[in-house]
Formats: C-alpha cells, structure tokens, sequence
C-alpha cells in the first residue's frame, strides 16, 4: 500500500522523473547477464530500474560454477519493498531457477497486476548451464504466460516450452500462435539461434506477424536476452506501443552487441 507521504512525493516527481520496472531475475557476478544486464538495458532505455533477485550465481563468461538460490521470504520482501515505494510500471521476469520460486512470483505478479509483464522464459545460460528445473517450468507455462504482456524466448527456449521443432518460419508462426494460445498477449520468438547470415526475429500480437530483420554479427554474446526482455520492458513503461517497443529493444541489443567488448577469457561479447 502507498502511504500518503509517498503519494505526495509521486505527485512532485518533476519533468525528469522516469517510469520503474522491477527485474525479477538472478545475478551474475561477471556482470554479462541477469540483474546486472537488466539495469543497464532498463537506464539505457529510459526508465528506472528495481530489482527482486532470486538467485546469487557465481558466474563469468566462461561458465556458471554455482548457484545459490534466495530464500522465498527474501525474494518476496524484495517485491513487496519495491511495490510499497513505487509506481511500477513494468515488470521484467528473468532466471526463476526452481519450482519453489517459480510459484511465488506467479502468486505474487497475479495478486500485485502489474500494468506490463514481460516473461523470459530463461532456462539455459548462454555457457550451457541449466538455469530452470522441469518443474518450474511447468509453472511458468501454467501461470506466469497467461500472465505476460510479452514472452521473449529464443528458439531453443520457444522448442522446450512447446515440445516442437522450429527450423523453418512456418514453424516459428505456428510457435507464436501457440504461445499467444497459451495466454501470452504478444510473442518474441528471437532467432538468432537459426542459420544464415540474416537473422529474423519474429513478433506476434493480435493484428498478426510482424518480421525484424538484421544482418548477423560476426560475435557471440551473452546477456543479449536479459537485456532483450528488459528493453522492452522499459519500452512498454515509458508507453511505447508493443510493436514500437520490440523493434527498439531488438535494436538496442543489435547495436550493443555492435560496439561490444568481450572482458573474460572466452569469445564471449558482453552488450557495449
């Protein structure tokens, strides 16, 4: 509940103040993915960044060697502080990682409505690790899609949550059909786990199909869906148009990856 010292304060935000998105996501202590892609992706997009972290990865870009996950006491202290204090305007889920977590954000997100949810179905970090156990994702299909404004998964994430093949673009309408079926008000299903030198990226809402299209760079990156789903995010909170909203956040991740660098020991570009 905002108290009324906070909705005097909301009312006196001036012309510089910015929309919040809460990241709901885990950590990665290489600074690549997770929380930290997000508020780098959400300030460079134009809205104020909060964060619920439900996981502590100790991670680089060479690989995941732990993870520890937060407390479900915690992670919801952290939902109900940012809520308490804010006006959200978007909220972005990320790395659920168990089905203990996945519930707890499912109730929390249909309890709190809020005005945009955007879903990355995460389940394996771009170094191979598994970041979703079969349970959780269940719950994710169950009650977090039929919640979400937006779902961003890539192709191998869109093949595991529909049980199909995806190698052609008839197959990716009819996985964005599928998704949207299943309670999603907008899909996009990123394709730059497919072959050729073009890649597609494909957006679905209720007027149809609308193609992104964008040379393939010649790196590897890692975040790029964290940072993806957190630019929409922030799009849809400063009140793009969802259509508007995919085509800059696909653009923000093309040109970071652009003008990337890579800081670890592996091939790995982080966003620049």
């Amino acid at each position: 509940m905002t108290t009324a010292s906070n909705q005097t304060r909301h009312k006196h935000r001036g012309a510089h103040a910015r929309p919040v998105v809460l990241a709901i996501a885990g950590s990665d202590s290489g600074g690549g993915a997770g929380i930290q892609a997000d508020l780098k992706a959400i300030a460079a997009c134009g809205a104020h960044g909060t964060t619920a972290i439900t996981a502590v990865t100790s991670q680089n870009t060479r690989g995941v060697t732990a993870v520890h996950m937060v407390p479900l006491e915690h992670i919801r202290s952290q939902i109900a502080a940012v809520f308490d204090d804010y006006e959200v305007a978007a909220v972005k889920i990320g790395m659920l990682g168990n089905r203990e977590t996945a519930e707890l954000v499912a109730e929390e997100m249909a309890a709190r409505k809020p005005r945009q949810l955007v879903l990355d179905p995460v389940m394996i970090a771009t170094t191979g690790a598994r970041l979703l156990d079969e349970k959780a994702m269940d719950i994710m299909i169950r009650r977090l899609i039929p919640l979400a404004d937006a779902v961003t998964p890539n192709l191998p994430e869109a093949e595991a949550l529909l049980g199909m093949r995806i190698s052609k673009p008839a197959d990716a309408a009819t996985a964005g059909a599928r998704l949207r079926e299943m309670g999603a008000r907008t899909v996009l299903l990123t394709g730059g786990h497919g072959q050729g030198r073009e890649i597609v990226d494909h957006f679905f809402d209720e007027d149809g199909e609308l193609g992104l299209r964008h040379s393939r760079l010649r790196v590897t990156g890692h975040g790029t869906g964290c940072a993806l789903a957190s630019a929409l995010a922030a799009g849809l909170a400063t009140g793009l148009e969802p259509r508007v909203a995919a085509r800059r956040a696909m653009m923000y991740v093309h040109q970071g990856l652009d003008s990337g660098y890579q800081p670890g020991a592996s091939d790995l570009t982080v966003l620049g």
